[in-house]
């Protein structure tokens, strides 16, 4: 068991490592190859989605690592509160974040930008991974994961939030 969760955590944590570091590359492999882009992917909107996305995939890429590196010393707890609460930090900042994207999307919606559609992909990919994180667990990766979820129809908390909620009921 213990080794199963700790594979598991190491694979989680890797592989929102790898997203992060392929994204940023693909991004700017795609720039080198059609520079007719650069102008359009390489403004302010779309940039600011990008690097939005980027930073929250290291969040989730830093959460997991910690949890892993717990798993290895069988410590199976919540992170401890220090860890817990720069998340609670992470998770304003974001709601920040998300508020200047929103304001952004609506500036280049009113000026036809040709960039729109790009940037708001961007932004909605971003949303998805900050509602993965910090509310509702969005990805179900194995095949019991998804029997399990069809099993109970509902979608379930994140285990950040749970964390993060545990950290809130500590402190009350």
């Amino acid at each position: 068991m213990h080794q199963k969760l700790t594979k598991k955590l190491f694979k989680l944590f890797t592989g929102e490592l790898t997203a992060t570091i392929m994204f940023g590359g693909v991004w700017l492999l795609f720039l080198r190859m059609h520079e007719w882009a650069n102008p359009y992917f390489t403004s302010f909107p779309p940039l600011y989605a990008f690097l939005f996305l980027e930073f929250l995939l290291l969040q989730g890429s830093y959460y997991w690592y910690l949890k892993w590196r717990q798993a290895k010393h069988r410590d199976f707890t919540i992170l401890p509160d220090y860890h817990l609460k720069f998340f609670r930090i992470l998770k304003r900042v974001n709601l920040f974040l998300i508020g200047v994207g929103f304001i952004i999307l609506i500036y280049e919606s009113i000026n036809h930008s040709k960039a729109y559609y790009w940037t708001l992909f961007l932004y909605l990919f971003a949303l998805a991974e900050y509602i993965n994180y910090y509310n509702i667990r969005l990805s179900y990766q194995s095949v019991d994961e998804m029997k399990d979820f069809l099993r109970h129809r509902k979608l379930r908390r994140s285990k950040l939030a749970e964390e993060l909620k545990q950290l809130k009921a500590i402190s009350q």
